[in-house]
């Protein structure tokens, strides 16, 4: 059963650098019982206790549920905060996994610098995710065990709970006389891991008392599994490195055994921040980026990513929006400015003797994006050239070019975001400047 002071020396151990503890308090018993067992011993913790909740707002008692949450850590003297979230699904998304997402952004989001969220999960949950996985055709990262501590947003995630079962919880609530919210969605069998909680894992426990501890000790192998895994990736990512930062080399890839290959790839994607995709979209990345022509620029696509060939390498990026309208015209008062139509962001950055002249503001700048046919003469060059040649010779991929940020004055191009700064429009020695950096967005 759950020990009110061995959890909070459990997660001192967790997490000893932590500024601050935030429960992530839904309100249901596995969270109030984490949240009354570490409030009574809140002396062991060495900094702040809190709790936070997260409305989805998708069930009428929703603000009643918030309110009586509250309620609870008001009678604690625990401090609380409240966020509100639309986690309604998108066209074919489950509303557990839409829920899931716009929750876990909230808290990313929120979570103050050097604290840590605090979550309920146990060893039952560990067993549905194994299983929900299996069925998935999951592979050893999607089958690992949730860790007890993860990087978080600015903080830290730990999970203090998972050698214990949802029994455990049960019985420390009962004992403790408390009361809990019942979310009726927890019971809805249409919901896979409802399922598996409610009728498949409790026949499986009536076959094997054990299975629960069971599956959640094949996670933890799994997890180890996926460690090798990660570690020979890493081996294979050395020398595969393509000459631009993050790019993989398609004559370093062709050289690999296919399984190694294919390992890679997805370590690759994982560490770009994107979730790999199926075996089937992996396959068409072998065939479709390795076995093309030198000077063909192929592009397979997921939900979550995208990747794309250019000369010998590899890029892999979030889905690109469409290219920006060639006509569109943006004005800019020099300070940063977000594109969405780019998919990027200018920051700016002020600096003396370089860059664009600040004085150039005083006649207004627009930003445009490339039609064709531009000339700039770079800073120190002694002639003008086509916009065209100049971006060939960067190695700049043909995707990034149309959507950069061209910067003009008057009709007249003066800055390439980025990357240069026409003659005459730089800044002089002792003025004052404005230095552009452009950057793609999350």
């Amino acid at each position: 059963m759950l020990d009110a002071e061995c959890l909070a020396a459990r997660v001192r151990a967790l997490c000893p650098e932590a500024r601050g503890w935030w429960v992530a308090f839904s309100g249901g018993v596995d969270s109030r019982a984490l949240l009354h067992a570490l409030a009574s011993a809140r002396d062991g913790l060495d900094a702040p206790l809190g709790a936070v909740h997260v409305e989805h707002g998708l069930h009428p008692d929703a603000a009643a549920w918030a309110a009586d949450c509250r309620a609870f850590c008001a009678s604690l003297d625990v401090p609380f905060e409240h966020l509100s979230v639309d986690a309604r699904p998108g066209p074919g998304e489950s509303p557990e996994a839409a829920a899931r997402l716009a929750r876990y952004r909230a808290l990313r989001e929120w979570l103050p610098e050097g604290h840590a969220l605090l979550t309920a999960h146990h060893q039952d949950d560990q067993a549905e995710t194994l299983l929900l996985q299996l069925l998935r055709g999951a592979g050893p990262h999607g089958l690992a065990a949730m860790p007890e501590r993860a990087a978080f947003g600015r903080g830290h995630l730990i999970r203090p709970l998972l050698g214990l079962g949802r029994a455990d919880l049960h019985r420390y609530a009962e004992a403790a006389g408390l009361e809990w919210i019942e979310d009726p969605a927890n019971r809805e069998l249409r919901y896979d891991r409802n399922l598996l909680r409610h009728e498949i894992l409790p026949r499986l426990e009536r076959r094997w008392p054990a299975a629960a501890a069971v599956l959640a000790r094949d996670a933890e192998l799994q997890a180890e599994a996926a460690a090798l895994l990660d570690d020979l990736a890493a081996l294979d990512l050395a020398p595969a490195q393509g000459r631009v930062g993050g790019t993989l080399s398609v004559p370093a890839l062709r050289r690999l055994p296919p399984r190694r290959r294919r390992n890679l790839l997805r370590h690759w994607l994982r560490e770009r921040g994107l979730r790999p995709p199926s075996r089937v979209v992996l396959r068409h990345i072998e065939h479709d980026m390795l076995e093309a022509e030198a000077d063909a620029m192929p592009r397979v696509h997921w939900p979550e990513g995208e990747v794309r060939r250019f000369q010998d390498a590899l890029y892999a990026m979030p889905p690109l929006p469409p290219a920006p309208d060639p006509a569109r015209v943006v004005p800019w008062d020099g300070g940063p400015l977000e594109l969405p139509e780019a998919g990027g962001r200018l920051e700016v950055r002020r600096a003396t003797g370089r860059g664009l002249a600040q004085r150039l503001l005083a006649g207004g700048l627009e930003i445009h994006f490339r039609q064709g046919g531009e000339r700039l003469r770079p800073a120190g060059s002694p002639h003008h050239r086509r916009l065209k040649h100049l971006l060939q010779e960067a190695g700049l991929p043909p995707w990034e070019r149309e959507r950069l940020p061209l910067v003009y004055s008057r009709d007249e191009l003066v800055a390439v975001a980025g990357l240069w700064v026409a003659e005459g429009a730089a800044a002089r020695e002792g003025e004052p400047g404005l230095l552009l950096h452009w950057s793609r967005l999350p």
